[in-house]
């Protein structure tokens, strides 16, 4: 899809940003505005306008509570937390480093807990026995009667935050009638920025502590927990199912069988080189590639960041250990909604690939280009893409 930017990347953060609108994460003209003062990518500038944009609405936030509107106080810093998200996604250079990582994340997340607060329903932090440390996360009910209720437990992808979680899927969930679980595991938010703990292939051993959170709470139904995973999460959630059958339902945005050399894609040859060892041959033609695109420079930084490895070489090899194998597949019990984008070049074809070996029973959905939901994780189409997930929710939690 055309949107604002020519660039790859940059033209689509500018898409998933302003599709969060649905659920007040964007305004429209904040972020045509926002991103008509940034040259094509220029990632300096990418951070400079979105937080500037970020600071005036969380101004405006601070300023309609003080005088007492505490919708338009929660829908401003809502979106103040969108735009920090927005803003900090660039900055992978040097994140352990660098000042602003830390800045505009904290900002995010105390802008949403700002406006967490101002929800109608109850809303607190959670923390998750996990082992001997803890999971830092959110609960959102559906409402202060103590009645059990579904829950769905949203797992954050490569890049994404707890807190985006809440536009992604939770915002639409609570008006369902779903209580929301956003967590951070490993390699997401406060786990990778603040405890510095790497991601794990084995996800069994991250959701299943959240699981067993979920059946201590009296507002659960822990006979109707449901799964939703994220872009990378789609893996994630399917690995948990393979080993844990307590899911009512599955859901992945989109279906994943294999994140190996996908972020980003790489020529064949260099796949080889790379898994060969062969790192000195391969490493110039990686600061090629990310000198001349703004989308692999950012993935591989990324990865090398969340997967806890020294160099992009190292995190392209570790990517292969989050691969469903076929036996794994064949283990899942719970019903999956294995959604998969027309045009996500990414996962394309994964979802088929998974759905064709899947015992449990299962929906592939591929989202078209021509309702404007064939990108990946159907950005800019979120009422299509939570209107599919929920009438298959419906059906298949009756």
């Amino acid at each position: 899809m055309e949107f604002i930017f020519k660039d790859t990347s940059f033209k689509f953060e500018a898409l998933r940003a302003a599709g969060f609108a649905v659920d007040n994460g964007a305004d429209i003209s904040e972020v045509l505005l926002t991103t008509a003062a940034i040259p094509e990518g220029d990632e300096e500038a990418w951070m400079r306008e979105w937080k500037a944009t970020a600071d005036r609405v969380h101004e405006r936030a601070e300023h309609s509570f003080k005088h007492g509107d505490k919708i338009s106080a929660r829908e401003a810093f809502f979106r103040a937390s969108s735009y920090y998200r927005s803003a900090e996604f660039y900055r992978r250079k040097d994140p352990v480093n660098d000042p602003h990582v830390a800045e505009l994340f904290n900002l995010s997340r105390e802008t949403f807990l700002k406006a967490g607060k101002l929800l109608e329903g109850p809303f607190e932090e959670i923390s998750i026995p996990y082992g001997d440390d803890t999971l830092p996360g959110y609960l959102l009910l559906v409402d202060d009667s103590g009645t059990p209720r579904p829950t769905l437990i949203y797992t954050n992808g490569f890049d994404s935050t707890t807190e985006e979680g809440y536009f992604v899927i939770g915002a639409a969930a609570l008006r369902r009638g779903f209580n929301v679980i956003l967590y951070d595991g490993p390699g997401t938010g406060r786990m990778i920025r603040e405890k510095k703990v790497p991601y794990r292939p084995d996800w069994e051993a991250v959701l299943g502590p959240v699981m067993d959170y979920a059946e201590t709470r009296p507002e659960i139904d822990a006979s109707k927990l449901v799964l939703f995973g994220y872009s990378m999460g789609g893996y994630l959630i399917t690995r948990t199912a393979a080993y844990d059958h307590r899911p009512a339902a599955v859901v992945c945005d989109d279906g994943v069988t294999s994140f190996f050399a996908t972020y980003p894609p790489l020529p064949e040859y260099l796949v080889e080189w790379i898994k060969s060892g062969r790192d000195e041959e391969a490493i110039p033609v990686l600061e090629w590639i990310k000198e001349h695109d703004t989308y692999a420079r950012w993935a591989l930084q990324n990865g090398t960041w969340v997967y806890g490895t020294k160099t992009e070489p190292e995190y392209i090899r570790m990517s292969e250990q989050f691969t469903l194998a076929v036996k794994d597949m064949h283990k899942i019990t719970s019903p999956v909604l294995l959604l998969e984008g027309e045009n996500d070049l990414v996962f394309k074809g994964q979802a088929g690939k998974l759905a064709s070996e899947l015992k449990a029973p299962h929906k592939h959905v591929i989202m078209r280009n021509i309702d404007g939901a064939g990108e990946h994780c159907h950005m800019g189409a979120m009422r299509l893409t939570h209107q599919t997930i929920f009438d298959w929710l419906s059906e298949t939690l009756k």
